[in-house]
């Protein structure tokens, strides 16, 4: 399996003018951990929870010693308070990019988030973003597996995904199931999200099992009103 195979298509973006408050708004909303940050299509950065766990405003920005201090260069010291104090994304995001490409194997995408310790990676065709692999894409391939017998994912799992994940763009309910995910195997397509209630799933399985090739279909979506009502209040 490769890194077209399992990424999450339709990636929520942003743009290098977009204000801190909007980027916070769309990983709560969405419940994603970060975002590719896109100028005139192309990926210019990635902003993470990590590039906003140090910030003035909650008071978590580091803080050097005297000494510590002394031996950091100024302009070190700029970057950093930049990346506590700014307001855009342009300010906050990393760009020292790592991507993959959509052929990428699997295994080897494992090994970066591994190695690099980052949580997800863009799918990048000459500076486009196709897609993103996260750790959950990797889960549920997993998942995936082992609820099947090992075998190869073929052309016609592939076109069966192709087909399905186009069949749900033109419907706005199926855009509004969040960590949207479908894997195919054996002609068994799993889907995985979190979705606004009942009728939204049912639209969901349904749309899978008119999908030509599709032998069956195994429901992995959560209900997020469920998921509400059972987040205690405060």
């Amino acid at each position: 399996m490769n890194a077209a195979d399992i990424m999450t298509p339709d990636v929520i973006t942003a743009r290098p003018d977009t204000p801190l408050e909007e980027l916070v708004d769309l990983m709560l909303a969405n419940r994603i951990s970060g975002l590719p940050v896109v100028d005139s299509g192309i990926i210019v950065g990635i902003v993470s929870e990590g590039d906003l766990l140090r910030r003035a405003e909650t008071g978590t920005e580091k803080r050097r010693s005297q000494l510590l201090e002394l031996f950091s260069s100024t302009a070190m010291i700029a970057a950093d308070y930049v990346r506590t104090h700014g307001r855009k994304a342009s300010e906050i995001m990393t760009t020292d990019l790592i991507t993959v490409s959509p052929d990428t194997p699997i295994a080897e995408i494992a090994n970066i988030l591994e190695s690099r310790r980052i949580k997800r990676v863009p799918v990048v065709v000459d500076g486009k973003v196709l897609g993103i692999v996260t750790r959950a894409n990797l889960l549920k391939a997993l998942a995936t597996h082992l609820r099947a017998e090992p075998a190869p994912v073929s052309s016609d799992d592939r076109s069966i995904r192709k087909a399905l994940l186009e069949e749900f763009r033109h419907h706005k309910w199926a855009s509004q199931v969040a960590q949207f995910d479908v894997t195919v195997q054996d002609g068994v397509v799993h889907l995985w999200g979190i979705v606004r209630g009942e009728d939204h799933r049912r639209a969901m399985v349904v749309a899978a099992e008119n999908t030509p090739g599709v032998k069956n279909v195994a429901d992995h979506l959560e209900d997020g009103t469920l998921i509400a009502l059972q987040v205690p209040s405060m």
